[in-house]
């Protein structure tokens, strides 16, 4: 392996790239193939699975690709058209292969240090950077649930690996905390294995997942639904014996007196994705607080020149056909960013929420010489016959109209050049009731 020492001559490089890729999941998988499509030759995909494909190897059920590749695919479906594509345009990956830093070099360029069995630990230098490394489920360490550490308390997408991979089924007598996809997704799976799922808990007073997933998941197999409820006890030493639930107020405390005990053996944790961020904040990247994801721009670069980040590491998506289309944006523009030998200023124009809207991505517009930029957001509630507007300044720049929106479903405006031409000095994505519309 040729070795080439570095500008501060304490490390190493053990092989060099123009752009590499963390995380082969469907984010990393997309970013890559269109940055090879973009003419990038010197490429490489590091995933710390043994295989290329993410979450989605895990996840049987249908509902994917609607969107991008427009009929209906399982996860595994899904990954697998992209692994296929990025072995027939021969980009080089390694699995199995932990990265365990990310630092800037004096030249712009960017110092991967990453390790696996194979090769042992590697100085990978690169131009470009795409991190794609997903999200992870909250545990009930995030959780204060008063009781034992009894066994048969999993999140949902343990279980989810435990049932359609390791072929195991975590319990027969199943009660959920959360609403979110993969709990519901997970209640229908543990029915039509035999279990009984007693009841899914949700401290809001609305569900968390897709409306497509209450139905198909929930209601259809006539599975029990208490909103505004929660766990506030786990009974049991050895392995969990039941739960009480009780309900809860407006500020989502538990009110005395309503506590109800349910009898189970299985707990599945559905509270919640954080984007894998130790990476990303490491190597000097900015991190929003509402997303807990990089802060990116229009073209999915982040805070720092050279690393672009997409996916479920930017923000949790409710659909993966939005993580493609994410993806593919910070790839192409990932081959861009290689290929000029002059970088434009930045404008830092900001995008951010207003009336009804959590948080916005990207969260800056850098430039507005784009055909079309994509804003996504995520509202605070259900609301039903409103206005989506964006607005700079004074001035409206676009409107349209949602029959519903929910916090669980991702919304999506696209601006086009006409509509950029008009921003000025900042962005503001809103929500409007009827009463407030003023058009």
């Amino acid at each position: 392996m040729n070795e080439k020492k570095l500008n501060s001559g304490e490390k190493s490089v053990s092989l060099e790239y123009e752009i590499v890729v963390v995380g082969g999941g469907p984010a990393g998988l997309a970013a890559a193939v269109e940055a090879r499509k973009n003419g990038v030759e010197k490429l490489l995909i590091l995933e710390r699975d043994t295989r290329l494909g993410g979450i989605l190897l895990q996840c049987i059920h249908n509902g994917f690709g609607l969107h991008h590749f427009g009929e209906e695919l399982t996860g595994t479906e899904y990954a697998a058209r992209f692994v296929a594509e990025v072995q027939a345009l021969n980009i080089e990956y390694k699995t199995d292969t932990t990265v365990l830093s990310v630092e800037k070099l004096e030249d712009g360029d960017k110092l991967v240090t990453a390790i696996n069995t194979q090769d042992g630990l590697l100085f990978i230098k690169t131009k470009a950077l795409v991190l794609s490394m997903g999200c992870r489920e909250r545990t009930r360490g995030a959780l204060v649930i008063p009781g034992e550490r009894p066994a048969g308390i999993f999140t949902a997408g343990a279980a989810q690996r435990f049932v359609n991979i390791e072929g195991y089924l975590p319990g027969r007598k199943v009660v959920i905390l959360g609403s979110g996809d993969i709990g519901l997704i997970m209640a229908r799976r543990l029915t039509l294995e035999g279990a009984e799922v007693k009841l899914i808990c949700e401290v809001m007073p609305f569900s968390a997942g897709l409306a497509r997933n209450m139905v198909q998941c929930v209601e259809n197999f006539n599975i029990p639904v208490k909103f505004s409820h929660t766990i506030t006890k786990i009974h049991g030493k050895q392995r969990l014996e039941g739960v009480t639930i009780s309900e809860v107020d407006g500020n989502r405390k538990p009110k005395p007196g309503t506590e109800t005990y349910v009898e189970c053996d299985t707990l599945l944790l559905s509270v919640g994705l954080i984007p894998e961020n130790e990476l990303s904040a490491a190597c000097g990247v900015a991190i929003d607080a509402a997303t807990s994801g990089p802060v990116v721009n229009e073209t999915m670069e982040t805070s720092v020149d050279g690393i672009f980040a997409c996916g479920n590491t930017v923000h949790v998506h409710d659909l993966v056909d939005f993580v493609t289309a994410e993806s593919l944006r910070a790839g192409a523009q990932a081959a861009s960013y290689v290929k000029r030998t002059e970088h434009e200023k930045r404008l830092r124009i900001p995008v951010r929420g207003a009336n009804r809207v959590r948080y916005t991505v990207p969260q800056y517009i850098d430039s507005l010489d784009h055909e079309k930029a994509a804003i996504m957001f995520r509202v605070t509630d259900v609301y039903r016959d409103v206005q989506v507007v964006i607005s700079s300044g004074t001035e409206r720049i676009c409107s349209a109209k949602r029959r519903i929106v929910r916090p669980g479903e991702m919304q999506v405006i696209e601006l086009n050049k006409k509509q950029l031409e008009k921003i000025k000095d900042s962005v503001t994505v809103s929500i409007e009731l009827p009463e407030e519309d003023i058009d």
